[in-house]
């Protein structure tokens, strides 16, 4: 069995100073029953399963991947740039592009996955994949973000020192 691949998009903008205190993400929270009263390390970006389909395109499937768990596309102007792939303690890698842009949905509509809920109870529930999504400032993400989600905004940072 092939390793599992995700692809994600970071947004990101800059405040009216140019330093990373002024530096705000686009991050969102994890939907569902077990993430409902969690706040620190219970968002993720937006991203998703890398299908067979996207293999060599694994923008599309970052850009399909949020437009499901945001309700939006991403900014169809936006400038994406591979900012790295990023291994999770599951095994999982995540691929991740970066923009930076101005988002701004008027509502936050996630698709839905079902979920027997509660446990062992036979009774199938749907529930958003993603229940909240917000810009924060690059502090406030290092808390929020799953841990192992932390090292793509040193990712972020990097690049932006070499690009500046």
């Amino acid at each position: 069995m092939a390793p599992v691949r995700s692809a994600g998009i970071l947004l990101f903008r800059r405040g009216a100073a140019s330093s990373p205190e002024a530096l705000q993400v686009w991050i969102a929270h994890m939907g569902g029953p077990f993430w409902a009263r969690k706040d620190d390390g219970a968002w993720s970006l937006p991203k998703g399963i890398v299908d067979a389909d996207d293999l060599g395109d694994e923008l599309a499937a970052a850009r399909r991947e949020f437009t499901e768990e945001i309700g939006s596309p991403p900014p169809a102007d936006a400038h994406f740039e591979l900012l790295g792939e990023f291994k999770q303690s599951s095994g999982k890698t995540i691929v991740v592009f970066a923009a930076e842009t101005e988002f701004a949905p008027e509502s936050i509509v996630s698709n839905a996955f079902p979920l027997e809920w509660p446990p062992r109870s036979g009774k199938v529930q749907e529930f958003p994949e993603v229940d909240d999504a917000r810009w924060v400032d690059l502090d406030e993400a290092r808390l929020k973000l799953a841990k192992g989600q932390r090292p793509i905004l040193d990712a972020l940072l990097a690049l932006l020192a070499r690009s500046s």
